[in-house]
């Protein structure tokens, strides 16, 4: 039977997510050089259009269609066929079927749209937005329905993913470096200084993913319950826990605190509580934040090292963000908490961690191997890297006729 009380939060809830993605859009264009912010904000955007129209046509039946071998969805639901106001036969019972469908396209959405900040500056529009729809059809249709998907096979063998540390963050992770190995870094990385442009546009991209952030967690609860609280509470808590770690660990290494630490600090909290949100409570919940706040610290500052153009930090603070929250979730969930969840290894389900570690390991190499194929064979047959001249030029102008600032 619908809920009025269930349908009125989802649909609130979707549309906090779908407000992520202009809001990453903001985040990402303030980081970037000013002749870039324009064609930075657009390939966010675009995905709003894009994925949305392979979600009503073939995305939805793939990821949550009736199961076909726990691989993926048929084909039953394809261009919305059978998705009504009526309840779903199979998911979130108490809202209509096509609010469960749009709400989860929201996810959809912004998944590739994270990708796009660790090849910003450098790749051209029309092989990304190809990129983009193919990624969309092969890694995250897939991936959604082995975990979210009715008789998926990860989520049979007992892998938990609340709201998108493996589906969202994960795989955009293990694409972003996918990315950056096959496109190359930025003309004079390394040599240069990549100094962001307008920071106050990033931090307004922050607090909006921030607020939308509650619907991302809060709503995957699919129903306004405690569980939903829980999700809500624990998300604020690891943001905040990440951002003060994240400015506690450079204020150790540079010995100042930064604004666009703060941000960074505060993405990589609500990224590595994601996956375990509904399962864990406050205080686990603070544990994870300042955990986050280290380790996604640890890896954004390895790149140079590495010697890789992760521009705007996709792998260090999604990738690694999304596996440790994964990880952790294995250790600190609680049947108390919730009892559709599992015990983690302090409440005495030791079984949990290696599950959660087996998630990781199979879609982060399939999310991996599937992004730098499609990656390498765009790039031979399209080419996805701007000329010389157009990078010079920025994207703007290059890709589209125009400029942020005159």
């Amino acid at each position: 039977m619908i809920s009025a009380a269930d349908t009125a939060f989802i649909l609130a809830a979707a549309g906090l997510v779908l407000l992520m993605t202009p809001g990453l859009a903001l985040f990402y264009a303030g980081m970037v050089r000013s002749r870039n912010a324009l064609g930075t904000i657009m390939q966010s955007l675009i995905m709003i259009s894009i994925i949305s129209i392979e979600w009503v046509c073939i995305g939805y039946t793939m990821s949550f269609g009736p199961d076909m071998g726990g691989v993926i969805g048929d084909f039953s639901w394809f261009a919305l066929r059978s998705v009504t106001s009526e309840p779903s036969p199979i998911y979130a019972t108490t809202i209509p079927h096509n609010l469960f469908m749009i709400y989860q396209c929201m996810f959809a959405i912004i998944t590739p749209a994270l990708i796009t900040g660790a090849f910003a500056e450098r790749v051209r529009f029309a092989p990304f937005v190809v990129f983009s729809l193919l990624w969309a059809v092969l890694v995250y249709n897939p991936v959604c329905h082995w975990l979210w998907g009715s008789g998926g096979w990860l989520g049979a063998l007992g892998v938990l993913d609340f709201a998108g540390g493996l589906v969202v963050h994960a795989t955009c992770g293990a694409a972003a470096l996918a990315a950056v190995l096959v496109i190359g870094p930025r003309k004079g990385f390394g040599r240069e200084n990549f100094l962001p442009h307008n920071l106050p546009l990033t931090m307004l991209g922050t607090g909006l993913l921030w607020f939308g952030w509650f619907g991302f967690n809060g709503g995957s609860a699919l129903a306004a319950d405690r569980v939903a609280v829980t999700a809500f509470v624990a998300t604020h808590l690891a943001g905040m826990a990440g951002m003060v770690m994240w400015i506690v660990m450079e204020w150790l290494k540079i010995g100042r605190p930064t604004t666009l630490g703060a941000a960074s600090g505060a993405i990589a909290g609500l990224a590595t509580i994601t996956p375990a949100a509904g399962f864990v409570g406050p205080q686990a919940a603070v544990i994870i934040g300042l955990i986050a706040g280290v380790i996604c610290f640890a890896a954004v500052n390895l790149k140079m090292r590495l010697g890789y153009d992760d521009s705007l930090d996709v792998v260090g603070i999604h990738g690694v963000g999304g596996i440790v929250g994964t990880l952790l979730l294995g250790v600190f969930a609680s049947t108390a908490v919730n009892p559709a969840g599992a015990d983690g290894l302090l409440a005495g389900g030791a079984t949990q961690l290696g599950r959660q570690a087996l998630g990781v390991l199979v879609v982060g190499s399939y999310a991996f191997a599937v992004s730098w194929m499609l990656l390498k064979g765009l790039h031979a047959s399209m080419g996805l890297r701007l000329s010389e001249e157009s990078e010079v030029l920025g994207l703007d102008y290059a890709e589209h006729s125009e400029t942020a600032y005159n």
